[in-house]
Formats: C-alpha cells, sequence, structure tokens
C-alpha cells in the first residue's frame, strides 16, 4: 500500500527547485549593492556561440556601485561590451587595459518602484508554480485513494500536510521579498 507522504516528498522535490529559481531570479534584481549576480547570465556571442558572462571572465564588485569583469581571453571584450550595452541594465562601461569596469546609476526612487513592482512579479510567478505543484500532487493522492492504494483519512492528511508544505514555501518567498524590498529602499 502507497502512503500519501510519498507524494509529498516527490512534490518537495519540485518545490525546492521552484524555490532555488526564485532566489537565483532575485539576486538579479538589483539593490543599493553591485553584485556579479546582475550580469553573470547576460549571454555573450562569441566565436559565434553565446555564453553566459561567468563562463568567459571572472566578475567582482570592488566597490558597493561598481563591478569588475576580468575576461579569460582579450578578444572577449569586445563582445562582452556590446553584450552589457543591449542589456538594457543602463551602466556606464570603461574599458581599461584588459579589464571592463562598470559603474551602476544610482537608483532613483522611480528606478526602485520599477525594482518593487519586478519583484513583486517574480514572487507572484514563484507562486503560481508552487500552486501548479500542488495541484499536481493533490491530483495523484487522489488517484491513488481512487485505485484503493491510500485510504480515504489518509488522503485528507495528505491534503493537510501538503498545505503546510506549501504554506511554509510561500512565508519563506515572502520572507526573502521583505528583505529584499529592504535592501532596495
Amino acid at each position: 500500500m502507497a502512503s500519501y507522504k510519498e507524494f509529498i516528498d516527490k512534490g518537495k522535490v519540485e518545490f525546492e527547485k521552484t524555490y532555488n529559481f526564485f532566489v537565483g531570479e532575485l539576486a538579479k534584481i538589483r539593490t543599493s549593492r553591485a553584485s556579479p549576480a546582475l550580469i553573470e547570465d547576460i549571454e555573450v556571442t562569441a566565436f559565434g556561440q553565446k555564453f553566459p558572462l561567468k563562463q568567459l571572465g571572472s566578475i567582482s564588485s570592488p566597490a558597493t556601485s561598481q563591478l569588475v569583469i576580468q575576461p579569460w581571453d582579450t578578444s572577449y571584450i569586445e563582445p562582452i561590451q556590446t553584450a552589457i550595452f543591449q542589456s538594457g541594465l543602463g551602466m556606464s562601461l570603461a574599458v581599461d587595459k584588459n579589464v571592463i569596469r562598470l559603474n551602476l546609476p544610482l537608483l532613483t526612487e522611480e528606478y526602485r518602484t520599477q525594482l518593487s513592482k519586478t519583484l513583486g512579479e517574480k514572487a507572484e510567478a514563484a507562486k503560481q508554480a508552487m500552486r501548479r505543484q500542488r495541484e499536481d500532487v493533490w491530483n495523484k493522492i487522489q488517484a491513488a485513494q481512487k485505485d484503493k492504494l491510500i485510504s480515504e483519512d489518509d488522503k485528507f492528511r495528505g491534503k493537510d500536510e501538503l498545505q503546510k508544505v506549501i504554506d511554509d514555501y510561500n512565508e519563506k518567498i515572502k520572507s526573502l521579498v521583505e528583505k529584499k524590498k529592504n535592501e532596495i529602499i
């Protein structure tokens, strides 16, 4: 006989993937401090192929409003410059020998508002993904009960436990959003 816990445990793996993806997306949202995560996934076209910037050089943040890219090869400098200009991040760029320096503009009130809106959209997308995954797990639990693999009591215990797991992840997401909003402001 199966257990509803098996379905929930399989679901937790998917919930964790969604949560970790959300954490990665938050790292890309600019706060008052420069972070390599802002630009590391910008796609750079070099040698006819697209590469994430992090594969073409090291990225560091020597100051709160500056990022430094040290390409592994000097032939990457021009493609990196082009990709950064096309990214629309509004950073000023300067090439200093074999290093690219990016200066982040000051965060205006309008830009902070836009970042907060983007943050809310990403949080809502993560919650929607969690709801879809919850629905999938719940359907599997119901199907198992219909096939007499679990009892009706276990079905409802599974529903309650599944909701607790979702509530925990939603609380984690909410906490991260609040922390990020404080960083933005």
